[in-house]
């Protein structure tokens, strides 16, 4: 049993940074290497969300594109057991669900058509689980193998310089005949691991925020002013506060006392301790790591892109509709 978030969140042991230049390839590589060595073997939430945040929190804090990989294979795994399925063994999964901007996935006789956005790894996975839209409009979960014919990306659909590396791009299904179908009509959403799995993305926001507080007192270590230390004592406790917070969350889960409002809040608070490092960073430290810092300038892009997953005030209003609720 896990004692705590703080190895993952703010452990005083960082995890090791990527070397090198970050491509999409290498990124792939690094999840693939983890995933030999048994590092992505994370227990359920529910069974034990606690260490799993904490691994996922860790991740995010080592480098958010390879955690953006790592977090939708766990997920992967996880719907799948979920549905009591198994995984191929070494096969490295992701959960491809984007209906933006009124596109997606279809499942017409059988067959998956259509285009899928922010599919993350497009080009590096074996097998993806996709939400398709069957004749009947409700959503079904198929699982699909990404080395079989029909299936092209687009690289060029991704712009962002944040999360580059993440081979996130538009999926186009051509008339794909699924491995398999996971569960009854409309079962993927409906599913009490649903709102489990948003938990586990707001612990990778939360370990990304860490990595960034970790480069900022790297660069202050030496020399700081009175505002620059207000800027990194703040951003301290709200990374501090969000890491407490999260972990009494995944308590409650493992407790089974935890509802749809706790874990909606538990995903506003880091949102919030995110939001602090993209707005209080570039004024504590300048424009000189920011131009001259590849990777610091690269990790704060990348936490301001996937933080992003939270849909701000909709997600707000949404909290704020169940806070009056139940009152």
């Amino acid at each position: 049993m896990s004692t705590g978030l703080g190895v993952g969140v703010l452990g005083e042991g960082r995890p090791a940074r990527l070397s090198g230049a970050r491509t999409a390839e290498g990124i792939v590589a690094a999840v693939r290497d983890r995933l030999r060595r048994g590092e992505l073997e994370l227990p359920l939430a529910g069974v034990d969300t606690v260490a799993r945040w904490s691994g996922l929190a860790a991740l995010g804090r080592t480098d958010l594109a390879l955690a953006r990989l790592a977090e939708g294979h766990t997920d992967a795994v996880a719907v799948l057991a979920e549905a009591g399925r198994s995984v191929v063994p070494g096969a490295l999964y992701g959960v491809w669900a984007s209906r933006s901007g009124g596109v997606g996935a279809r499942l017409v006789n059988g067959r998956v058509d259509g285009t899928v956005r922010f599919c993350s790894g497009a080009r590096g996975l074996d097998r993806a689980l996709v939400v398709a839209l069957d004749d009947a409009g409700v959503a079904r979960l198929v699982e699909v193998d990404l080395t079989g014919p029909g299936i092209t990306s687009d690289p060029a659909s991704w712009q962002a310089i944040g999360m580059d590396a993440s081979d996130s791009a538009d999926v186009r299904f051509d008339r794909v005949v699924p491995v398999a179908t996971v569960g009854p009509p409309g079962w993927y959403t409906d599913r009490k691991g649903f709102l489990l799995g948003g938990g586990g993305v707001a612990a990778v926001w939360l370990g990304g925020a860490a990595g960034v507080l970790d480069d900022v007192v790297d660069l202050l270590r030496d020399k700081a002013d009175e505002h620059q230390l207000a800027h990194l004592g703040a951003l301290h406790a709200a990374v501090t506060s969000a890491a407490t917070h999260l972990e009494h969350t995944a308590r409650l889960v493992d407790a089974g006392t935890a509802t749809e409002t706790h874990l909606a809040t538990c995903r506003a608070v880091v949102e919030r301790a995110a939001w602090e490092a993209v707005d209080r960073v570039p004024r504590a430290v300048g424009p000189t790591p920011l131009s001259r810092d590849r990777a610091f300038a690269q990790r704060l892009a990348d936490l301001q892109v996937y933080v992003r997953q939270h849909h701000a005030e909709r997600d707000l209003a949404a909290l704020g509709r169940a806070v009056l609720a139940a009152r």
